[in-house]
């Protein structure tokens, strides 16, 4: 995903923080589901929508919904006329949201690349840049939450869980664990051992 992204910035937090570079970049976007919403806060259709798009991201990111957030990221597109008015409905939006600086020509290379003809309009895309849904609006007005279980699927993430475990450093696990294993070892032949003594002496009785 962060291919898409290579050379361009992101804004991050809505503060003046930048999110530039392919470490950075592959960090944030890597194995997640992407949201582009193209939008606009003075567009009487995105009034309406983005506050239903604000509560479908924050209950499946925000921990006072959810104990582990989603594997998804959102960027906002904006057609905001001015800087100030970006940067305002930013302000209202989750801290989470990724933004494409005001004024930037790539906001016009990500509408024609995925022909983006009016707002609001939602893109969901695989972590490979491939297009899951070409507009999500009506998906998510009909759904809601619901409708990011059938985008994971599609997205065939990797469960975050089963990376921790696998990426963990395996003499560290060698370390922690093969103490355990000797322990366990030791207490099995000490148990097999004493089986095989009562086994005998019963044997030798009469």
């Amino acid at each position: 995903m962060a291919a898409l992204f290579t050379g361009k910035v992101l804004m991050a937090n809505r503060e003046q923080d930048e999110v530039e570079t392919e470490r950075e970049l592959g960090r944030t976007l890597e194995n997640k589901v992407l949201l582009l919403y193209f939008g606009s806060s003075q567009c009487p259709r995105c009034r309406q929508f983005s506050p239903l798009l604000k509560d479908f991201f924050l209950r499946l990111t925000d921990e006072f919904y959810v104990e582990r957030a989603s594997q998804l990221v959102l960027v906002y597109v904006s057609r905001d006329e001015t800087e100030e008015q970006q940067s305002a409905f930013l302000r209202s939006m989750p801290k989470r949201w990724l933004a494409i600086p005001f004024g930037d020509a790539f906001k016009r290379e990500l509408e024609l690349r995925f022909a983006v003809s009016e707002v609001p309009a939602v893109v969901v895309l695989k972590p490979n840049g491939e297009v899951i849904v070409g507009n999500a609006v009506e998906e998510i007005q009909r759904m809601g939450p619901a409708c990011y279980r059938n985008w994971q699927e599609a997205a065939e993430l990797v469960d975050r869980n089963f990376r921790l475990a696998e990426d963990f450093d395996d003499c560290t696990r060698r370390s922690i664990t093969d103490p355990i294993r000797r322990l366990k070892y030791k207490l099995d032949k000490k148990t097999e051992a004493k089986n095989r003594e009562r086994k005998e002496e019963g044997e030798e009785s009469p």
